[in-house]
């Protein structure tokens, strides 16, 4: 049989059996979280032949007010506690919701339309938290610095328009050409929540049941200890007489935070990243801590080894995370170059001469082009009459802004893609390096160059932050078949919405809490960019060696084939957050060899992941009971330390592990 020539989709010149428009979708394909054979095609849930509803009155209205509600509760809970609920899958469970109560047919394509524009409102959420209250915090000892809304929501804007439009011309290389080499562990989350809610077959509804109860005992399980503290959050050794000594005289700590969602992100991850993730966490925390502790200056002996590692240890990690960016900018500089020759291409062009089918379809090269043209315009023009007030000065922010964002796109997408989580915090720290000592170098210091430096790392960090968080909802459209050109388009009416909300929130709790003094907001990210900030624009010399140390370390773990970027991940996220990770990849691995009938190990894997997916789910949903609670006067529970907490923390994640196992052996053949 003779195949069509449209790319990305394979159909014959004989009968065709194509679903009735009319019929609801069931089930993802079996292809759908593996590798493809030679010349064999992947067919999403809605097949490309057909067209079904996706931007309606109905699912653009929902998405704009989830945005709202979910700008606002992650902004407040994120400067309160520091921690970000990922919106893209409670957002995708209301959906469904919806959906069912007001009985809409063939809804999946609105779901994935109303959970695109809703997810805006994490990631804007994230690039603006990460780095503009420190503005705030800096005012405290520099009162000449001054913060207005325009400068917050322009920044804001702006960084998720470039996030956007610099990562769409690599689409088809995240989503499709890498089909099945990443594990995506969000984006199959959030695809087996919109998944369980469409079509009626028992298999189905086995599914949505399984996947219904997953998310209440992950949700209940992190809402009881993150809300109440009824078990310690986080196991540590340290709240031991003998493990405080070790920690005293040997800087040696072993910590694992108990949450539910952690558990299923490791299970979707896998053993193989989960493992190079730990591995380079207990590099810096059993190897590099101690030695500081142990040979380090009389000072250092005397911290803890949770400041060390805050401190110094750290900043190794942000070193490598830069160099492992700049290798994986290098060796994806034939997709980035064939990215901008596609653009030359079509805007030589008179008219676009491929034809591509509906799920394949993106906004043309043309047309973002000339909006990347406009939206650099309006950035240059912002720094220039809103920020940094001498024309020359501005360009040079303008460029680093366009060369690191454009760049750092492809690293926040393949971080997302492999573990889930995007280190935008470390990339925005290394920007802010960067920018302060190119600022100082051109004569812009002191408070001005302050201000300037973060706005440049709030544009920055929300480009990031847009382009790691945008690839997961381009993902899910791949594996249900959504039009991208749609997700796109109306990506940019979410970010505008996220900016304008997550602007006046910051400003709100600034006036209410503010980001200084007593009973203040933590704004930790925010506090850490401030830290390394002002000592670089008050003439202070950065921990360079610490960098380059970081740098050299990820040259050598690309040379020995290691995944370089995932080990440094391990190296900036704190111990507590990878342990669950790879106790989440030895369950995935030992569900996987429960059994040497390839079909049941499938099963059971396959079970294991909607499990896992509904523990995710369940804690990130809860995240926002969790949010309004705290909202409405609940303290946060601090009872880390004290050791009956510590002791039914291990026993409630002891049956959290038993659940999550047990119950994925329960899968028949």
């Amino acid at each position: 049989m003779e195949k069509d020539k449209t790319p990305g989709f394979a159909k014959t010149t004989g009968p065709v059996n194509l679903p009735p428009a009319d019929v609801e979708p069931v089930d993802l394909p079996e292809n759908a979280f593996r590798q493809l054979a030679e010349d064999e095609e992947y067919v999403p849930v809605m097949h490309p032949a057909h067209d079904y509803p996706e931007a309606t009155p109905y699912s653009v209205t929902m998405g704009l007010v989830l945005a709202v509600i979910f700008s606002a509760a992650a902004a407040y809970l994120g400067l309160k506690v520091g921690q970000v609920f990922e919106a893209a899958i409670p957002i995708a469970i209301i959906a469904v919701g919806l959906s069912g109560v007001l009985k809409k047919k063939n809804a999946i394509g609105q779901n994935v339309i109303i959970q695109s524009i809703g997810a805006c409102s994490g990631v804007i959420v994230a690039g603006a938290i990460f780095t503009l209250p420190a503005l705030y915090i800096l005012q405290a000892s520099h009162p000449d610095i001054s913060v207005n809304f325009f400068q917050i929501f322009l920044s804001s804007l702006f960084g998720g328009v470039l996030g956007i439009l610099f990562f769409i011309p690599f689409r088809k290389y995240f989503v499709k050409d890498q089909h099945g080499k990443y594990p995506f562990p969000e984006a199959t989350a959030t695809t087996q929540v919109l998944i369980s809610g469409n079509g009626s077959k028992a298999k189905n509804g086995g599914q949505a049941k399984l996947l219904v109860i997953a998310s209440l005992v992950g949700g209940i399980y992190d809402y009881l200890v993150a809300t109440f503290g009824f078990w310690s959050e986080t196991v540590t050794t340290t709240a031991y007489a003998w493990g405080q000594t070790i920690a005293d005289k040997f800087k040696f700590v072993l910590s694992c935070n108990t949450g539910a969602a952690v558990l299923g992100l490791g299970y979707i991850v896998g053993l193989k990243y989960a493992f190079v993730i730990f591995a380079g966490s207990i590099f810096v925390w059993w190897i590099i801590i101690p030695l500081m502790g142990t040979y380090g200056s009389t000072e250092i002996a005397a911290m803890a080894p949770g400041t060390i590692f805050h401190d110094y240890a750290r900043y190794i990690g942000i070193g490598g995370i830069a160099m492992a960016g700049i290798i994986g900018i290098i060796k994806s500089w034939s997709i980035i170059a064939q990215a901008v020759g596609l653009a030359s291409r079509e805007l030589r062009s008179a008219q676009t001469s491929v034809k591509t089918v509906r799920s394949q379809t993106d906004i043309s090269m043309k047309h973002i082009t000339f909006f990347i043209a406009i939206a650099l315009v309006a950035v240059l023009l912002f720094f220039w009459i809103g920020v940094i007030h001498t024309f020359w000065q501005a360009v040079v922010a303008w460029i680093v802004v366009t060369i690191i964002a454009f760049l750092f796109t492809t690293v926040a997408a393949n971080a997302i893609a492999i573990v889930g989580s995007n280190p935008v915090s470390g990339m925005t720290l290394m920007t802010l390096i960067i920018a302060s000592a190119i600022f100082v170098a051109i004569g812009l210091k002191g408070t001005s160059g302050i201000v300037a430096a973060m706005v440049v790392g709030g544009v920055v960090c929300t480009a990031l932050s847009m382009a790691g968080g945008f690839v997961t909802d381009l993902k899910i459209g791949y594996w249900l078949g959504s039009t991208p050109k749609k997700q796109e388009s109306w990506k940019f009416l979410g970010t505008l919405v996220s900016a304008a909300t997550v602007g006046a929130v910051i400003m709100m709790l600034n006036k209410v809490y503010g980001f200084s003094g007593e009973n203040a907001l933590a704004a930790p990210q925010a506090n850490a960019m401030a830290g390394v900030l002002e000592p670089m624009m008050m003439g202070q010399t950065p921990p360079w060696i610490l960098y380059i140390v970081g740098a050299i370390l990820a040259l050598i773990l690309n040379w020995l084939g290691v995944p370089a970027l995932a080990f440094c991940l391990g190296m900036f996220l704190p111990l507590s957050l990878n342990t669950p990770m790879l106790v989440g990849g030895l369950i995935s691995w030992f569900v996987g060899r429960s059994t040497k009938d390839e079909a049941l190990r499938k099963a059971r894997q396959d079970r294991g992941t909607l499990i896992s997916s509904g523990l995710i789910a369940g804690g990130a949903l809860f995240g926002v009971l969790a949010a309004v609670t705290i909202m409405c006067g609940k303290q946060v529970p601090e009872n880390g330390g004290e050791f009956v907490p510590q002791v039914l923390g291990i026993v409630a994640y002891a049956l959290l592990i038993c659940y999550l196992y047990f119950d994925s052996r329960r899968a028949k053949n």
